[in-house]
């Protein structure tokens, strides 16, 4: 198979949360467990650092890479999803995976992967963990997939374990609490590790107080971080909350010897997108007409969201928006403007909420718009409608977002 042909077999063949939903959800760490075993445990032949969390964990995990690799270390990033190319969730110092290695990878385990059955995220860990390995990096950022104490990712033994905060999203697989999804976060906390958490509640810090005090892990919250507050480049208001635990996380690292210093740090935040290819936060796609995405796709991110375009000046602000299909629209809608123009769409993927569905929820609060049956077709509709002073926003969904930068 060429690269075209494997990855749509990956796709296709195996179950993927971002595609399917429940489906694609396992309940416990054996086959991840086994395939590292049986590629001679990769996971161990590098250092990491673990990020889990709510929203931020993206950005926070691009930031660490961001500035480790301005200190002169060779960087693993692993995240997920990806945006344009499956390639984006694993890169080296900011370049992505060579299409080459992932067909050689999957053409040589694939009858090991398809006999013991492994889902699309176990074996993209694998793959991830054994190029990281295979390229000899010095460490790796890896981003928690989903939850935490459960997650693919969770067979690394890291530096430094890193929450960034806690919100209701996926609670019919993390629980229906702040507390329930504080405990699945918790679960990559590790046995005399520190552990930086983010943003926190009463109710969060208390489950994860618990934990580490059960693994003698000593706890450093970014609240508490008393150096510089450097600038970064990622422009969304959110960001400075996911620097502080990026500047916290650093704190630690040093702590424990890696030598990065101050110059590094700024240089780090300041050139995040060019060092690492983060995409999709707050990002301007164009001036004029001013066109924003954002990848904010639960409460909590929107909330933050929403805070933001709130302040943006323009004369019409019109909304290109689509969601997938296990969101609660009863609290997300109500956050987005009523003064808006909506272009009510759905991402081209089996989870895509119907844009006829969501233009009828969006009628309950106030969300007035047409509806398109592709998002290219929604934006181009927003573009042509837009004079020289309106703002085109884009969001809803990482899979929105994906269709259009």
């Amino acid at each position: 198979m060429n690269y075209k042909e494997t990855t749509e077999w990956m796709f296709a063949q195996l179950p993927m949360y971002q595609r399917q939903g429940a489906s694609a959800y396992k309940i416990d760490l054996t086959n991840t467990i086994q395939l590292a075993s049986y590629l001679g445990s990769p996971e161990t032949k590098f250092k990491s650092v673990h990020v889990a969390g709510t929203n931020g964990k993206g950005s926070t995990s691009h930031m660490l890479a961001s500035v480790l690799q301005e200190s002169g270390y060779k960087v693993g990033l692993y995240t997920s999803p990806h945006l344009k190319d499956f390639r984006e969730r694993i890169r080296v110092n900011g370049l992505v995976i060579d299409e080459n290695y992932v067909v050689e990878f999957i053409s040589k385990h694939q009858p090991y992967l398809e006999e013991n059955q492994l889902s699309f995220f176990e074996m993209t860990v694998g793959l991830a963990f054994q190029y990281f390995a295979d390229t000899e990096v010095d460490i790796a950022i890896i981003e928690v997939g989903l939850g935490g104490r459960l997650d693919s990712t969770n067979i690394i033994l890291p530096e430094v374990s890193v929450i960034t905060n806690i919100g209701l999203d996926h609670t019919q697989f993390l629980g229906n609490t702040l507390s329930k999804i504080a405990f699945e976060k918790a679960g990559i906390i590790k046995e005399n590790t520190p552990v930086v958490i983010g943003r926190f509640t009463k109710e969060t810090k208390k489950v994860f107080l618990e934990k580490a005090s059960q693994l003698d892990s000593t706890v450093f919250f970014a609240s508490n971080y008393k150096g510089v507050d450097f600038e970064t480049d990622l422009k969304g208001h959110y960001q400075k909350e996911n620097a502080k635990t990026t500047l916290q996380t650093i704190s630690v690292l040093q702590d424990r010897g890696w030598e990065i210093g101050k110059e590094n740090i700024e240089l780090g935040l300041l050139n995040v997108v060019k060092n690492t290819g983060l995409l999709g936060r707050w990002q301007l796609l164009q001036k004029t007409p001013k066109v924003i995405c954002d990848t904010a796709h639960n409460e909590d991110g929107l909330n933050r969201v929403m805070e933001q375009l709130s302040n943006e000046s323009y004369d019409s602000l019109r909304i290109v928006l689509g969601v997938v299909n296990d969101k609660d629209l009863e609290n997300i809608l109500p956050l987005f403007p009523t003064n808006a123009q909506y272009y009510f769409t759905r991402p081209q993927i089996k989870r895509g909420l119907d844009e006829k569905i969501l233009q009828k929820e969006g009628i309950k609060f106030n969300l007035i718009g047409k509806r398109y049956s592709s998002v290219r077709l929604a934006y181009d509709a927003a573009i042509q409608d837009a004079k020289s002073e309106d703002l085109v926003y884009i969001g809803g969904s990482t899979f929105v977002v994906a269709e259009i930068i």
